[in-house]
């Protein structure tokens, strides 16, 4: 894939996709995973099973926009208060994500605009373990997130009888519109508290493609809090206070369309887009 052919579907962006494609960046690709697993190390483990105490599939989240140097410096630090997802042996998790929405774009739209209760459909897949899930987040009135999921055999590249059914008691809309709109991929450490209460998730190395363009954010890590809302201490948020770190929105699904698409409202993110594309340039510099 060529850098015209990436640049022309994009108005903004482009710092983005210059700082991600270039020698440099594959070895800080390559750097940034060697240095999570050695911090990844540090930490006592969970297994999969165990983690079920810990699904919070209602939940309240908050999301963090860091350099990873900065990020990897917050996660060493809680090594003595959490345990760390381990999967066939695996600290870090590789995970890749088919997004739907409508040929407008509508679920997409409702984000951006703000509406408060909203909806993402997705097809991922947990490449570790090959398992498969159609999840939909409803983003609710009362800002928790409400994760349904069903397995699936492959990649829900379409809906089947089967899943249209289940589709339709967990999404208000048409289920005939949907369409595959973009692939994500990202590795992912996952960090469970002892109560059970909490788990943070750690992704880097996120990648956004579609049919004719891709585009990496390099140096950047997304990390997420979710919790069940009880109010108990918590030490990645301490963390994050001691920081001066303050939560974002950060939604990988609308910062990857409004990278890959030119023909969707985008002003609103505006602001976000600028603010990767900061982070990326500092990353760079130093």
């Amino acid at each position: 894939m060529n850098k015209e052919t990436v640049l022309s579907t994009q108005t903004m962006g482009n710092d983005l996709w210059n700082q991600a494609h270039s020698p440099a960046a594959d070895s800080r690709w390559q750097w940034t995973q060697y240095r999570l697993k050695a911090v990844a190390a540090g930490f006592p483990l969970i297994s999969l099973r165990d983690m079920d105490a810990a699904a919070l599939l209602d939940r309240v989240d908050t999301k963090f926009v860091l350099p990873v140097d900065k990020m990897l410096w917050v996660v060493a630090g809680l090594q003595a208060h959490y345990r760390i997802l381990s999967v066939q042996g695996n600290r870090l998790s590789r995970y890749r994500t088919l997004y739907f929405d409508t040929p407008n774009f509508e679920l997409f739209t409702l984000h951006v605009n703000g509406r408060a209760e909203r909806y993402k459909v997705r097809s991922r897949e947990y490449l570790e373990t090959r398992d498969v899930f159609l999840e939909v987040k409803h983003r609710t009135v009362k800002d928790r997130t409400v994760k349904s999921r069903i397995p699936t055999a492959g990649t829900a590249v379409w809906m089947s009888g089967d899943v249209r059914r289940w589709l339709r008691a967990v999404y208000p809309f048409e289920v005939g519109t949907l369409e595959p709109k973009m692939w994500n991929t990202f590795t992912r450490i996952t960090l469970v508290n002892r109560e059970f209460t909490e788990r943070v998730t750690v992704d880097t190395n996120l990648t956004f493609a579609k049919a004719d363009a891709q585009i990496r954010l390099d140096g950047i890590a997304v990390v997420e809090m979710k919790a069940d809302g009880r109010n108990t201490a918590s030490p990645f948020m301490s963390a994050m206070r001691a920081e001066r770190m303050q939560p974002q929105s950060f939604s990988k699904y609308c910062i990857g369309v409004s990278l890959l698409y030119h023909n969707v409202k985008k002003n609103r993110l505006k602001a976000e887009i600028m603010k990767l594309e900061k982070m990326g340039n500092e990353v760079n510099r130093g």
